[in-house]
């Protein structure tokens, strides 16, 4: 974390004033939010000896942005987290909580660390661009999001999420060099390096991203973790209804090659009902129960377990600031599933509160029959 915050302790005294040399009206801004996130569960480890706790989420981030010059641009958001709860004695946090980020920069750290208390920082976003006419290079800790996955992403490989993660928006980011340049109005092509510890575990890739008669389509050709991959998406409108897919063909340099398949849809009512849907095939995972990564699946480095998923969204919009929503995703292989409904108001225009439970079920050694159910509250306020 040591060159991460004499970064941002560097950057944010910039946040107060205009840039030098830079027009007047450029200002910089500051901004982020409070959030606190209540849930309470059981461990999944050891297996078949769950210990229950709560756990209390306090995370302030701070998000500084500016133009430093006419072209160059600054964007810093710093996490500072308290967590509290008897989760911090349980085995299961003892095992995760010195796990090192998957990321070639150390930008986290651990200031206490207690029984009942553990604090903690990091640099979510650190990244510094140049816009030029139709080129824009950016360098540092961002999001790179590529494919039209909502629950998965075949071409989401240098920033994959999980889908059974309860803070939905938060998508790591990857320590890169991004090259976007502009092709035509439609059209742009991405060239991005995340360099790493190992260098067999860097990953450099070219996203080329066009529209043809009203489909949108992109191609995608690199090597992430010594695994060479090709591969394409589209996104599409028949009538009302939004149709997408993503497919991936991947070479690792040691065992077989695999697969992965993304099909979509989206429809959304005129009573503000919206529907997602998709089927999932991933080739890298196993329909054997008895065969699977499990200690993949909880160490991060793999994001599913099985070979064949169906998910489905809605949210119904009860007043303009109510909202209700549903997710469900089922294991087509071993017949485990997720059902997780939830509940959005917006309190005021800079605080919502929520809730929900993740109902999980399935036989035993199923990959959803493993994880306990979890009720959670939160409450976020923006400045």
């Amino acid at each position: 974390m040591r060159k991460g915050a004499a970064a941002f302790l560097l950057l944010v005294p910039l946040g107060t004033a205009p840039a030098q040399n830079a027009p007047s009206e450029q200002l910089w801004k500051l901004s982020g939010y409070y959030l606190n996130l209540f849930s309470r569960s059981t461990t999944i480890f050891p297996e078949g000896e769950g210990e229950r706790y709560v756990l209390d989420l306090n995370r302030l981030r701070l998000k500084v942005e500016g133009k430093a010059f006419k072209a160059l641009s600054v964007d810093v958001q710093y996490d500072n987290e308290l967590l509290l709860g008897d989760y911090l004695r349980t085995r299961q946090f003892a095992l995760i909580k010195d796990r090192v980020p998957d990321t070639s920069l150390d930008l986290e750290s651990t200031y206490g660390d207690g029984r009942s208390a553990v604090g903690r920082h990091r640099i979510y976003r650190a990244v510094v661009s140049w816009s030029g006419e139709d080129t824009r290079i950016s360098i540092g800790r961002q999001r790179i999001a590529w494919g039209t996955g909502r629950f998965w992403s075949p071409l989401d490989v240098l920033n994959p999420f999980d889908a059974v993660r309860l803070e939905r928006d938060i998508r790591p980011g990857v320590d890169a060099v991004l090259v976007d340049r502009t092709l035509g109005p439609l059209g742009k092509l991405d060239m991005a390096y995340a360099p790493a510890t190992e260098h067999a575990d860097a990953a450099a890739a070219a996203y080329v991203h066009g529209n043809a008669r009203g489909t949108d389509y992109s191609v995608l050709v690199g090597t992430f973790r010594g695994e060479r991959m090709v591969g394409a998406d589209f996104s599409a409108s028949l009538g009302g209804l939004g149709i997408r897919g993503e497919a991936t063909a991947s070479r690792p340099d040691t065992g077989r090659s695999f697969a992965r398949v993304l099909l979509g849809a989206d429809y959304g009512f005129a009573n503000t009902l919206t529907l997602t849907a998709e089927l999932y095939f991933n080739g890298q995972g196993s329909a054997d129960r008895t065969r699977y990564d499990v200690a993949g699946l909880f160490e991060g480095r793999i994001r599913s377990l099985a070979r064949r998923y169906g998910a489905i969204a809605a949210s119904y919009e009860m007043t303009p600031l109510f909202k209700v929503v549903v997710y469900g995703i089922v294991n087509v292989d071993d017949r485990s599933r997720l059902i997780w409904p939830g509940l959005e108001y917006s309190l005021a225009s800079s605080i919502d509160i929520g809730g929900g439970v993740q109902y999980f079920s399935g036989s035993s050694g199923s990959e959803y029959g493993r994880f306990r159910d979890v009720r959670y509250l939160q409450a976020r306020w923006f400045f």
